[in-house]
């Protein structure tokens, strides 16, 4: 639920008031029965830098480089065997 801010046009003061979308505003101070008026506030939320969207998702889907198929690794108990050293 968002955070509208209002300021009272008779004492000035301001309040914070957590509303759903349809939610009515309010209309008058709690402190002194004046008239509120709704204030535009700035956004605290902020994308910077690169972005999720460039690094994590634009490159999974529609790729027009073919697929390189590597060779499956060797499972088989030869594999496993590490080289003789000389000494």
């Amino acid at each position: 639920m968002p955070i509208y801010e209002y300021e009272c046009t008779r004492c000035g003061r301001t309040e914070e008031a957590l509303q759903k979308f349809s939610d009515r505003p309010l209309k008058t101070c709690k402190y002194c029965s004046g008239k509120l008026q709704k204030l535009m506030s700035q956004s605290t939320f902020h994308l910077k830098g690169t972005g999720w969207y460039a690094t994590d998702y634009a490159n999974k889907s529609g790729s027009s480089s073919p697929k390189r198929k590597d060779k499956k690794p060797d499972t088989g108990p030869e594999s496993s065997k590490k080289p003789e050293s000389k000494e």
